[in-house]
């Protein structure tokens, strides 16, 4: 079954796998440390998904270049974004008052994507691995493999 990959940029990165029935697999924070270590960690991140078709990056600047050209070597397809795309899709004005506020109530969402497609809880969830979620989430909505936000995320 093919899979896509959301990816949280930063040294400390959020990966979540998604199936195409738009259910979450996996998710986890990675600490690369060094863009050096990125450099060598992208491409074994995505050499560990034999069946990924799609990934969906959030963020720009030298980082998301090292995601990009790991990505284009696979031949994979790659969806570039910026958080504003998916925090419009998912979550409500008045939930991205503020960055905190955003960040608090991406957390409950990731939440409910887990406990929805019945993914392993977490004992922790790092910003990072709840805002790829839902980066996750979007970009499961946006390829088709999802008609909309399952009623039982929404709330």
């Amino acid at each position: 079954m093919p899979t896509l990959l959301a990816v949280d940029l930063g040294l400390r990165t959020g990966l979540a796998i998604y199936r195409a029935d738009g259910r979450l697999v996996s998710y986890r924070s990675h600490n690369f440390g060094a863009p050096a270590r990125l450099r060598k960690g992208a491409p074994t991140v995505l050499a560990e998904l034999p069946d990924l078709e799609i990934v969906v990056i959030e963020g720009g600047g030298q980082l998301a270049e090292i995601w990009e050209k790991a990505v284009v070597r696979r031949g994979l397809c790659l969806i570039q974004i910026d958080a504003e795309t998916w925090r419009e899709k998912l979550l409500y004005a008045r939930e991205q008052r503020s960055g905190l506020q955003a960040k608090q109530h991406a957390d409950d969402l990731a939440r409910r994507v887990i406990a929805w497609s019945e993914a392993p809880r977490p004992t922790a969830l790092r910003h990072d691995a709840a805002e790829a979620i839902l980066i996750g989430l979007w970009g499961v909505l946006e390829v088709g493999w999802l008609e909309r936000v399952p009623p039982e995320v929404r709330r």
